[in-house]
């Protein structure tokens, strides 16, 4: 788009175009842009529209608050639907939980990216064929291969998500990068909303208590159970009709724990050596090193994407790549381990899992890092680590595929 800008900048009427269809993805390259373009007077018009920040909500049209009304009580019916259909919870939402919020996100995008009815099509037929294997698996007891199928059948459908956000545009690395940013940014939004539907549920079955009236089991299993269903949708809603509320935040708390997870992650390996515990032979100790190496990944990734083209600290460069290089070596720990533990007690499902997710992720990381390393060297711009990321999360996409579709067949329901 950058480019398309540039040609474009005494055009109003294309401009236009280009604003409306993606209004955020404009912003940034404009910003990017504007320094070049000063002097312009339909730039510096666009530079004040664009960067002029309003106090006021955006509410969206009486449509786009429609679809989010219907999307939030059919989640909350999908959530009901054990209740409703006198069906065995546990197994419900172990099969479905995926299920419940995140379709109906992908249907949100597919109506405001107005994508074509050849992706509607291939999204509506993955969609149902996700509902009919996981629900058509057998029910064994202690089974690895469905535990793991039902994790990794739920990052499949936010796969489909992207899928559906990135839309029908030509400049599917900034989508990417941008899906990752709405992640960030959900993740904000959704849990202040649920903080404000604790103090709301808490206050609420308080004064009913007062009064003699005990809500609280029926509270909890409707109105509750709405409001968790409903509480990402409306934070999708409301993250892409205001950017401005969260657009920030998400960015600056990845800044500042940046450091303090580079400290506490050296502090932590030191202390590895002196503790007596090693991932080689405690199997909870491995797996809470799995979680630590995915959180402090995410960390590094919501870092770039949330500010990709605009860092301008080197500090902030630094610490990224230092951070990079811990969790390489994290990285390095964790599959050594699970090596060890393959050639002592052989294979399984969960190691088969956990050592194709190490291995994607190391080579992910070190992509990362040579990256951070030729930026910091000037051998090329910031957006070369942003491109590494979005160039690679499709792999992702095809081990969830893999995981979920293939590993109960290739272990036999184990």
């Amino acid at each position: 788009m950058k480019d398309q800008i540039i040609a474009e900048q005494h055009n109003p009427s294309q401009l236009e175009k280009m604003y409306r269809a993606d209004k955020a993805l404009f912003k940034r390259e404009f910003n990017a842009l504007y320094p070049q373009l000063k002097d312009n007077a339909l730039a510096d018009f666009w530079n004040e529209r664009l960067n002029y920040e309003s106090n006021e909500i955006g509410w969206g049209t009486s449509k786009d608050l429609l679809f989010i009304i219907i999307a939030s009580l059919l989640a909350g019916l999908i959530a009901k639907l054990p209740v409703l259909l006198s069906m065995e919870e546990d197994l419900f939402y172990q099969r479905n939980i995926g299920f419940i919020v995140l379709p109906l996100l992908t249907g949100y995008f597919i109506w405001k990216n107005k994508l074509s009815a050849g992706k509607i099509a291939f999204i509506a037929v993955v969609t149902l064929v996700c509902v009919i294997f996981i629900n058509s698996l057998p029910h064994v007891k202690k089974s690895d291969t469905l535990i793991l199928s039902c994790i990794h059948l739920a990052l499949f459908l936010w796969s489909v998500l992207g899928f559906a956000f990135v839309g029908d545009k030509s400049n599917n690395e900034e989508k990417r990068l941008g899906f990752l940013r709405y992640n960030g940014d959900l993740v904000v939004m959704t849990t202040l909303i649920l903080i404000a539907g604790a103090l709301m549920s808490g206050i609420t079955v308080g004064l009913f208590s007062l009064i003699g009236f005990k809500i609280e089991k029926y509270y909890f299993d409707y109105v509750g159970i709405f409001g968790l269903a409903a509480a990402p949708i409306v934070g999708t809603y409301l993250t892409q009709t205001n950017p401005q509320l969260v657009g920030k935040v998400s960015p600056v708390i990845a800044r500042i724990f940046s450091p303090l997870v580079l400290v506490m992650l050296v502090i932590y390996l030191s202390a590895i050596v002196y503790s007596g515990k090693d991932p080689y032979n405690d199997r909870e100790f491995l797996l809470i090193f799995n979680v630590l190496l995915v959180g402090v990944m995410a960390i590094i990734f919501f870092s770039i994407a949330g500010d990709a083209k605009t860092t301008k600290s080197k500090a902030g460069l630094w610490i990224l790549f230092l951070l990079s290089i811990v969790t390489v070596v994290l990285n390095g720990i964790a599959l050594s381990a699970i090596l060890f533990r393959i050639s002592e007690w052989g294979i399984t499902p969960n190691r088969a899992a956990v050592l194709g997710s190490n291995i994607l992720i190391l080579i992910n990381l070190l992509l990362v890092t040579a990256q951070l390393l030729r930026i910091l060297s000037k051998k090329t711009d910031k957006t070369a680590v942003g491109k590494v990321i979005s160039f690679y999360l499709p792999v992702y996409c095809l081990w969830t595929i893999i995981v979920t579709f293939l590993f109960p067949l290739i272990f036999g329901f184990k």
